[in-house]
């Protein structure tokens, strides 16, 4: 499950451009003419500016008051922003201290309390999860109420699954968090599922009833947490290369393929959403490395009316580079286009771990490029393929599923659309729906397993 998409992120991009650019506050605009030419170190008159809203105030309701205070009355820096007192509730700008100088402009908000757990796992699930230490905390916490939840994947899953969670450090040095899921033991393995995850989400929730269902037909079934979100670390929701993350899952996956379990057997890839995005480029990184690549709502295309005007992206572009790490991109809450049962919309609160705050600089224009990318090598997707998207998804466009169908090179491939159906169309459709797109998996997985 996701929170954003390639149309959405679009739209979120050209509302952030245009806002950016508009002359509303003279004082919004004087600061964004210090950040970009402050290269050419240009001065400006000294003096001390009270806003009463901020630059992130267009895209958010209005901020507590935010004191910019030079250094100097003779020397103007961007990293002297200094935030004044605010309260639980309200939003706030800081600036953190970098060896790089980075503008780093956060947004801090008070969650959303999540119903029916106590006032002290909400705390716990309120804290800042920027860093990978915090997201395990939470996550351990959390493990048995999530469990206990009333939804399908979890009422419903097979017992006598064997799981093994670990830690790899990758290349980058950071640690990747993996998980297994075997059949019970007696059960022959038919293949490795490498599962990738959307953007924002994590393999240890949802999927973990979807991993069951999938190891329950005799499957291996992987998965990791993407550097920067779940349990891996890195700065929560900040993507600074897209390739790094394709990097990862090759390394990562690498490794697993050679897993006493699965070594020489049949390998597919699972993406869902951004994850899709990502396991195409993985396919096209190492084509003759999977058997097959199943695609659940994939976020592969922008639509041509979708795209912001040139000159809006080469303004983000810039702003990503002064301050990339900053959560100023709006996005809308999509749990309502993404869950159609509403019960199991609420659930997603539950998902503790997810990155939910607005998406970050850098991260967008990395989303951006990778489509922009993928669209153009869709052409050279040659693997067998299964693609399945809710035909009313209005997160990621179920056209652009159409359009790889149409495109790719791939003599083995197959398209299914649910019809009614939302984006989560495994996690947020009614019992059946769920259980129905899961039997096509498994089903086009036994088809290929069987070919070979």
């Amino acid at each position: 499950m996701i929170f954003s998409s390639s149309s959405n992120i679009c739209w979120i991009i050209s509302k952030s451009a245009c806002l950016i650019l508009r002359k509303r506050q003279q004082n919004i605009q004087r600061l964004f003419i210090r950040s970009l030419f402050h290269q050419l170190s240009t001065p400006f008159p000294p003096s001390t500016t009270t806003m009463p809203h901020s630059l992130i105030s267009t895209f958010r309701p209005p901020l507590h008051q935010i004191r910019i205070c030079p250094r100097s009355q003779n020397n103007f820096s961007l990293s002297n922003f200094r935030q004044k007192p605010y309260s639980k509730d309200s939003i706030s700008l800081i600036q953190s201290t970098g060896a790089n100088r980075h503008l780093d402009l956060k947004i801090m908000s008070k969650k959303k309390p999540i119903e029916g757990v106590s006032d002290q796992m909400n705390a716990i699930a309120s804290q800042n999860l920027d860093h990978a230490p915090a997201r395990r905390r939470v996550r351990l916490a959390f493990t048995q109420v999530q469990e206990q939840l009333d939804h399908v994947l979890f009422k419903m899953a097979p017992t006598g699954i064997r799981t093994e969670e670990w830690f790899e450090t990758n290349s980058k040095g950071q640690e990747i968090f993996c998980k297994s899921w075997l059949p019970k033991p007696g059960v022959r393995i038919k293949a490795a599922v490498c599962f990738v995850h959307g953007y924002g989400d994590t393999c240890t929730f949802f999927f973990e009833g979807i991993a069951k269902r999938i190891a329950a037909a005799g499957y291996g079934v992987y998965a990791i947490d993407h550097p920067g979100f779940g349990l891996s670390e890195g700065l929560h929701g900040y993507v600074p290369n897209f390739g790094d993350i394709v990097d990862n899952v090759i390394e990562q996956y690498t490794k697993i393929k050679g897993r006493p379990e699965v070594r020489g057997m049949p390998r597919f890839l699972l993406g869902q959403s951004m994850g899709g995005a990502v396991a195409l480029k993985v396919h096209l990184k190492e084509q003759r490395e999977w058997d097959g690549v199943v695609l659940v709502a994939p976020m592969c295309k922008i639509a041509e009316e979708m795209k912001p005007p040139e000159p809006l992206q080469k303004v983000l572009i810039l702003l990503s580079r002064l301050m990339p790490k900053a959560k100023l991109v709006p996005q809308k809450d999509l749990a309502e286009l993404a869950f159609r049962d509403p019960q199991k919309r609420k659930l997603a609160d539950y998902n503790v771990i997810a990155y939910s705050d607005p998406t970050r600089l850098k991260t967008a224009v990395e989303l951006l490029n990778a489509t922009n990318e993928l669209e153009s090598q869709v052409e050279k997707v040659s693997s067998p393929l299964l693609i399945l998207h809710g035909a009313a998804d209005k997160v990621t466009d179920p056209n652009i599923s159409k359009f790889l169908y149409e495109k790719a090179a791939s003599k083995d491939k197959s398209l299914k659309l649910y019809d009614g159906s939302y984006h989560c169309i495994l996690e947020g459709e009614s019992d059946d729906r769920i259980f129905e797109v899961l039997d096509d998996i498994i089903a086009w997985l036994d088809s290929h397993c069987s070919v070979r």
